[in-house]
């Protein structure tokens, strides 16, 4: 019998709580609750979820530094709940490592929607790929280790900023969209919001720290999208 995926839900209303662990376990997951950011770093160490759905605005601990915290010890898929008006917090979040958010008020079916999307690219985007490791001066990219060295120095990347350097790396000079990104990287549409993808764009070259005589770079093509240039 094929293991149940977890679903950490993290927010402080519980009908929230509530409404949606009865969606996702009629969709087949196991929900693990917590009703504070504190509770809710516990249950990610003890009850190891394969993906959490985390709301922004919660006591004792709020969202954002949950998920900061998560990042210095997973890169396990997090979905970012946020109100309409949350816009500077929504991007923060992206910022320091969410893979996804919703807004309240949301569609039910929409989050287990989106919480099978970044399940199913985070686990299918190593079986998808013939080749595995990109090799190009001072930069080695392992697919398969999710392991990336850079001008000497060894790189941490979340899922989905491996996944986004690994799509344009390994097709070198051609132009993505931004809606070409999300659709291969998330995959789905942001129904035109295509931030998320300007955002992890900016933390995968602040990571890298490129030199401006590096032999490759990855470039902004203004009003289209980005590419992963290899100097002549």
């Amino acid at each position: 019998m094929e293991k149940q995926q977890k679903v950490l839900v993290a927010d402080d209303e519980a009908q929230i709580r509530n409404i949606l662990s009865i969606y996702l376990k009629k969709a087949g997951f196991e929900v693990v609750e917590a009703a504070d950011g504190a509770e809710a770093l516990v249950k990610v160490q003890s009850d190891k979820p394969d993906i959490i759905v985390l709301d922004i605005m919660m006591p004792v601990m709020d969202g954002l530094e949950v998920c900061k915290q998560v990042r210095k010890i997973s890169d396990i898929p997090i979905i970012m709940l946020t109100a309409k008006d949350e816009d500077d917090d929504r991007i923060l979040g992206l910022e320091i490592g969410a893979d996804d958010y919703i807004t309240k008020p949301f569609n039910t079916r929409e989050v287990v929607a989106r919480v099978n999307a970044v399940l199913r690219r985070s686990g299918q985007t190593i079986a998808a790929t013939g080749k595995q490791v990109l090799e190009f001066p001072d930069l080695m990219i392992n697919l398969s280790e999710y392991r990336v060295v850079a001008f000497g120095k060894e790189v941490t990347f979340t899922a989905k900023e491996m996944e986004l350097l690994w799509c344009l790396a390994s097709h070198p000079g051609i132009v993505f969209s931004r809606n070409q990104l999300l659709e291969t990287i998330w995959g789905y549409t942001y129904y035109g919001d295509t931030r998320t993808v300007d955002t992890h764009i900016k933390r995968v070259r602040h990571k890298l720290n490129i030199p401006k005589d590096s032999k490759w770079d990855i470039l902004t093509v203004w009003g289209v999208g980005y590419k992963f240039e290899v100097k002549k």
